[in-house]
């Protein structure tokens, strides 16, 4: 098919590659000309493993095209609008204006019978509302809500082989357009769910604050195991048996960050308010804020690990990423602790495999190594605060021997503890004893 997608983002630029890799003839819009010229060189803006694979793939079979002339959508039969929805500045609403932007930028480029298809995660009734514009304007045409399900580290293969996918829509012909689009994965057995444009919309929005509240319920049995003496992954484990809870995403540690989560559960809090059922979901405030405690009692550790005061103390950070296989450092953890040290005056010494640049970016007055060794060289303190395999699988004993403190704040449980206090070092795990 013919399809354009709006907005080159991280959403954007994924979705258009895998269409595109899925046969489909595909443009993809942007206003950032540089953005643009990087992806039509084959070269994605930001790190996502496979994406350079399938992009560089479809550019050469000349399937997938970039641009930034919303003219060159014309004549698309879907147009997926893929925008950012940032929380807007001052509130924790959802900012709809690229949303608005990009619908209205289309109207005039709307051939018969196309289809638009919002894949931007928005309030509840923002579908309903684009609907009745489009209708105005361009009364042959459609709309739907597709929401997106996408991890960082596996968005090509959550894209190209999701594990449902679905559809708010106002008529059949909508799902029968779409049913073409992702004919492959319908084929290969996903499950579809056909719905409204209210459900679709808080399906995305309801999937979010589940995984934040499981997170965040995690994290507040590690807040009493650190009190109680309990070991909060062994507590893990035994709950995580019961089918009707499950093991995953019960790790306690520094939290939950990046783009996506945490502004999605504020906007969802702020639209139920604005939809006066605030009480309904007012249990995501405290979900926020025993997230937002989890970066400070790493902090808290770090203080008392070396006495009382940080200052002037080298503290080799590891990770700046808000998770691994990504270079997202957007509302991270791992940054926003390297930051707070550095403001009681540590001297940060953080590392990444990917996130430097983007760290660097916002956070220019840490010290940053891409070399973990360095990193680690003379620090007093060492904190593992984003699980990228290679931190995981550090060598107690080696680094040992660069660092002149053998002190370790495991911000993610992921360590060995009899490993490494086996080997001189003070182990601090978050909710073990």
């Amino acid at each position: 098919m013919r399809i354009s997608v709006i907005g080159c983002g991280y959403l954007g630029a994924v979705h258009a590659s895998a269409m595109a890799e899925l046969g489909h003839e595909v443009v993809g819009i942007d206003i950032d000309a540089h953005r643009v010229a990087e992806l039509a060189a084959g070269r994605p803006p930001f790190f996502e493993p496979g994406l350079p694979e399938i992009l560089t793939s479809a550019t050469a079979s000349g399937r997938l095209r970039f641009s930034t002339d919303m003219a060159d959508a014309a004549g698309a039969e879907v147009h997926f609008v893929a925008v950012g929805t940032p929380q807007s500045p001052g509130t924790d609403a959802a900012d709809l204006r690229y949303v608005d932007a990009a619908f209205e930028a289309l109207l005039p480029h709307l051939a018969e019978g196309a289809l638009v298809v919002g894949k931007s995660t928005v309030p509840v009734g923002t579908a309903a509302r684009l609907a009745a514009r489009v209708a105005q304007v361009a009364p042959s045409a459609s709309v739907a809500w597709n929401p997106e399900f996408l991890r960082e580290g596996f968005a090509v293969k959550d894209t190209i082989e999701p594990d449902r996918l679905v559809y708010g829509v106002g008529d059949d012909h909508a799902a029968s357009v779409l049913d073409l689009v992702y004919r492959a994965a319908i084929e290969a057995g996903t499950p579809r769910i056909v719905t409204d444009y209210a459900t679709a919309e808080l399906v995305k929005v309801a999937a979010n604050a589940f995984l934040a509240t499981k997170i965040s319920f995690i994290n507040a049995m590690a807040e009493i195991a650190e009190v109680s003496g309990a070991d909060v992954t062994q507590l893990a484990d035994a709950i995580g048996h019961d089918a009707r809870i499950g093991r995953r995403f019960l790790n306690a540690g520094v939290g939950f960050g990046g783009g996506c989560l945490p502004k999605d559960i504020r906007a969802f809090a702020a639209r139920a308010e604005e939809l006066g059922r605030g009480d309904s979901v007012g249990f995501l405030r405290e979900v926020d804020a025993i997230n937002l405690r989890r970066r400070q009692r790493v902090v808290d550790l770090a203080v008392d690990a070396l006495g009382g005061s940080v200052n002037e103390r080298k503290i080799a950070v590891l990770g700046v990423s808000f998770k691994p296989d990504s270079d997202d450092v957007r509302d991270s953890p791992a940054l926003d602790v390297a930051v707070q040290l550095k403001g009681l005056g540590a001297r940060v010494v953080a590392t990444d495999p990917q996130g430097i640049e983007n760290a660097r970016l916002r956070h220019p007055q840490l010290e940053y190594s891409a070399s973990t060794r360095e990193t680690l060289l003379d620090a007093e303190l060492v904190v593992l605060v984003t699980e990228w395999p290679e931190y995981c699988a550090l060598d107690p004993a080696e680094a040992g021997g660069l660092v002149s403190g053998r002190r370790i704040i495991d911000g993610r449980n992921v360590l060995d503890p009899r490993a490494w206090r086996a080997t001189g070092w003070s182990y601090l795990g978050l909710g073990r004893p």
